[in-house]
């Protein structure tokens, strides 16, 4: 989304590096591994979410996600392990309709699909480079379905915050409106990938924020971009200043 900030800068491997990744790199290609290590992560992010104390900011928004219609949940990619929280609340308020995210057809989509998995979503697979149209298909079929669609817009490859058309296209698309939303822990390792994604550790508190639902028309759904950009933009700074 517009306000994109800088990537990291870059380093040149050195050769003891590239020697120590290569095997991790090629074990990490087996799938029964991955399964593995995707139980592991959800399993571990799920239990240190309990130990954490939680704010939410909006809780009529989250109730509206529990008891309303389907609706289009968004969020930075470098937060989806502590957003488990959102789906966990919106449980305990009462939400029994289902909800997916979309899975990239990469091979690190698929694994962060498997995670979301274990957390208590369904997938869709497809992306804004892989399988795009089959993605948007199976997603705006969720939703007429009743079901909640959970995106991250600088997904899955980014720029870091930078939003990709597609969930204006599908707000416009389905009528259904944009839930912003944003989690944050006190206590987190900062990963060293494309969106800096924070793991949360446990204990310490933690932010909820859920910000204000947002239409979009289908004739207008360029500006939905910046509308959904600025919203999520607000709902990290919210945050960030509620932690």
């Amino acid at each position: 989304m517009p306000s994109c900030c800088a990537p990291p800068a870059c380093r040149w491997p050195s050769r003891e590096g590239n020697a120590t990744a290569r095997p991790v790199k090629k074990l990490l290609q087996s799938d029964w591994l991955r399964a593995a290590a995707a139980w592991l992560v959800a399993h571990y992010v799920l239990l240190v979410l309990k130990t954490v104390r939680w704010r939410i900011a909006g809780e009529s928004e989250l109730q509206q996600l529990a008891t309303g219609g389907p609706m289009i949940v968004a969020f930075w990619h470098e937060t989806i392990p502590s957003m488990a929280i959102l789906w966990q609340q919106a449980r305990r308020r009462g939400m029994v309709r289902p909800a997916v995210g979309l899975a990239s057809r990469h091979r690190d989509g698929q694994l962060i699909g498997r995670i979301i998995g274990h957390m208590g979503l369904g997938l869709v697979s497809g992306s804004s480079s892989r399988g795009g149209a089959a993605g948007l298909r199976g997603l705006l079929e969720a939703l007429n379905a009743g079901t909640h669609v959970a995106l991250t817009p600088d997904g899955p490859r980014g720029p870091r915050r930078v939003c990709a058309p597609g969930v204006a296209q599908l707000a416009a698309m389905s009528g259904r409106q944009v839930l912003p939303c944003a989690a944050l822990t006190s206590r987190a390792k900062t990963l060293g990938s494309w969106d800096r994604m924070r793991l949360p550790l446990p204990f310490g508190h933690g932010v909820l924020v859920c910000g204000k639902p947002i239409s979009v028309a289908r004739e207008d759904w360029q500006d939905g971009v910046e509308t959904v950009t600025a919203a999520l933009i607000a709902a990290m700074d919210d945050a960030s200043g509620l932690l």
